[in-house]
């Protein structure tokens, strides 16, 4: 009984393993990455206070038409449509006039 009791004291004063090992260098690691993040934010914003409202030069003066009808634009890509209708098809439909076994016209 002896052994016993001196087997539960010894067992009573052993700490875990993971009580105590990541308190102060884990609280290093988070001051650390706030104070990074700090310096990232204030960097950010000085940059962003450097950047214009509108890339749009200020000299540009906006082009008026002369006439009504330059005032309607075509559709986007009306001109490439335009030029495909005029253009001769590229797959024709298949012909009866072939000369190729068990065409239509080569059965009558």
């Amino acid at each position: 009984m002896r052994t016993a009791v001196g087997a539960v004291l010894a067992a009573e004063q052993q700490l875990p393993e993971d009580i105590g090992k990541a308190g102060p260098l884990g609280l290093l690691l988070i001051v650390v990455l706030l104070i990074a993040v700090a310096a990232l934010v204030r960097s950010m914003s000085r940059h962003l206070r450097k950047v214009p409202r509108s890339f749009d030069p200020d000299d540009a003066v906006p082009e008026v038409p002369d006439t009504p009808a330059e005032l309607v634009e075509p559709a986007p890509g009306a001109e490439l449509l335009d030029t495909l209708r005029r253009q001769p098809r590229a797959i024709e439909a298949r012909r009866d006039d072939d000369d190729r076994p068990g065409s239509p016209a080569s059965q009558s």
